[in-house]
């Protein structure tokens, strides 16, 4: 109990310095209870709860995993299916530390109805790993040899696209033609042209897409919605977002096998629609890091923030977006940026005002990004009532000149530095960290979330619900409709960081505005910045 001194002096008249002190404590326990009451009946606000999920009934869904890579694998243990490497290597992390529940988490996760029935990986070691951990004499798994062949066969009713970004897309696309269903990874798209084909292919195909932003299952988003629509915040003008990571496997270092090399990689296939170009370990294990494979932060990174954001705020494609940064942290051959800042318009957004109707509408989304430092800044939306800091948790604190909140500022009932809203799925649950990149992704809600107290790992949740729809009917979280947003979004910044000029969306055609002698899908693709004829920056 914080008891002030004013509190000890009013309960001092004639009592016993004991009797007085337990009067004064229990007045302000008392009453900040009651302030605490007031405030939250005037929020109404109240912890979302994960929507029920039909079960995932009859014969089992036959998924194809198409990249077996670092996030194939991931993927695969949220459908239940863990490598004996990965088992080990917790069970020794859990011996070393108590609270990494890691494999007694995989290990209590509900069942999926699903039979993994085939992989294709154009890296040897990683597709025969596939098979020798989870091929069975009950259960034989085909290996592909193309993403084709696995669509085509007739054996597998769903694929996992976890491949480099230049391949989503026609993955993606072949899959729907074929009326088989799809889990892809962000960005959903390479270039604005494929963001329009995938859009097509799903409209017109029977199967169901997934985008894989697992965060839309998180549950402070969920509550996060309902705070913002109840206009909790009042008119929100600002929104501020980063990226904070400083290692090497942040910045995309990953390591590169020592069984690599033209025999055992399909280099020809890896390439598809890039640039023919030598066989190169360092592009093949890290090509994020290059545009002709991967986006860059702006579709790597950034798509996580303005998604999550979207799926509270559901703001949409931006007006325009402005982007600036360069390669300051790690001169290695790259041709993406490491540092990177977008501001996307949004001129016409409105979450609703407690002000004289008119006076505010507009907002301005911000995202920051360095992997060259790992200083955790928060994401902040920034309302004229209250301002919510939104990450696996949220706290919402009182804005000292808010309109809503007038008179319970004066009255003290609220008072600024103080939170009037506190909002902790995780409480009492300890979460084990093993880097800086852990961190980072599970304060974006990107690893777990939290059911009645337990952890809960947020791609399970994303992939059953997919699972359940694609058996049961209904839509998914992140379908086409938001995918396309995100994809289109997403290129937005990197145009606008290439070309060095402000890249604007015509909503009404619903096209990018052209740029007079620039085809952005060449700019996109081009490694490096492109060099922009002076009429046209001058225009």
């Amino acid at each position: 109990m914080n008891w002030t001194r004013r509190d000890l002096l009013k309960g001092l008249g004639g009592l016993p310095i004991l009797g007085a002190v337990w009067w004064a404590g229990a007045a302000s326990v008392v009453n900040r209870k009651k302030k605490r009451s007031e405030i939250l009946n005037q929020l109404n606000i109240s912890p979302s709860l994960p929507h029920a999920v039909p079960g995932i009934g009859g014969d089992p869904v036959k998924v194809g995993i198409i990249g077996f890579g670092i996030r194939g694998e991931q993927l695969c243990r949220s459908l239940g299916f863990a490598t004996s490497e990965w088992k080990e290597e917790m069970k020794l992390a859990a011996e070393e530390d108590p609270n990494n529940k890691a494999l007694e988490d995989f290990l209590a996760q509900d069942k999926l109805n699903v039979n993994l029935a085939g992989i294709c990986d154009v890296f040897d070691v990683r597709a025969e790993k596939a098979l020798q951990s989870f091929s069975t004499p009950e259960n034989k798994i085909k290996r592909y040899s193309t993403y084709k062949d696995m669509i085509m066969s007739g054996e597998i009713d769903a694929v996992v696209i976890a491949t480099p970004d230049h391949w989503h897309a026609p993955m993606a696309i072949e899959a729907l033609n074929n009326n088989v269903h799809v889990y892809v990874e962000k960005p959903m798209t390479h270039t604005v042209e494929e963001t329009y084909l995938l859009r097509e292919a799903a409209k017109n195909s029977k199967a169901t897409l997934q985008v894989g932003h697992q965060h839309r299952q998180t549950l402070s988003f969920r509550t996060a919605r309902d705070i913002v629509e109840k206009g909790t915040l009042g008119h929100v003008s600002l929104i501020q977002t980063n990226t904070n990571r400083n290692d090497d496997n942040g910045a995309w270092n990953y390591d590169i096998h020592e069984q690599a090399n033209t025999q055992t990689i399909d280099w020809d296939q890896f390439l598809g629609s890039a640039p023919k170009v030598p066989f190169n370990k360092n592009h093949f294990f890290r090509w994020r890091k290059w545009w002709a494979y991967g986006s860059g932060l702006s579709g790597d990174l950034l798509t996580h923030d303005y998604d999550r954001l979207n799926c509270v705020l559901n703001m949409g494609i931006p007006d325009a977006v402005s982007a600036s940064g360069g390669i300051y942290t790690h001169n290695d051959g790259r041709n993406v940026p490491d540092v990177l800042q977008v501001n996307m318009e949004f001129p016409g957004f409105s979450t609703g005002s407690s002000q004289s109707k008119g006076k505010e509408k507009g907002m301005t989304f911000c995202y920051s990004a360095s992997l060259g430092n790992s200083f955790n800044r928060p994401t902040i939306l920034m309302g004229h009532d209250a301002t919510m800091e939104l990450g696996n948790k949220l706290t919402i604190w009182p804005d000292v000149a808010s309109t809503r909140y007038a008179d319970m500022l004066e009255t003290e009932k609220m008072r600024p530095h103080i939170p009037i809203y506190q909002y902790n799925p995780a409480a009492n649950v300890p979460d084990a960290i093993s880097s800086a990149t852990s961190q980072y992704f599970a304060d974006k809600g990107l690893m777990w979330t939290y059911i009645d107290g337990v952890r809960v790992d947020s791609t399970f949740l994303h992939m059953r619900e997919w699972l359940s729809v694609i058996k049961n009917g209904g839509e998914v979280s992140c379908g086409i409709k938001e995918g396309f947003e995100e994809a289109i979004s997403a290129h937005m910044a990197g145009l606008s960081w290439k070309l060095g000029k402000r890249i604007e969306w015509d909503s009404e055609n619903q096209v990018l505005k052209p740029v007079e002698g620039v085809n952005f899908d060449e700019v996109l693709l081009f490694n490096g910045k492109w060099k922009v004829p002076t009429e046209v920056l001058e225009g």
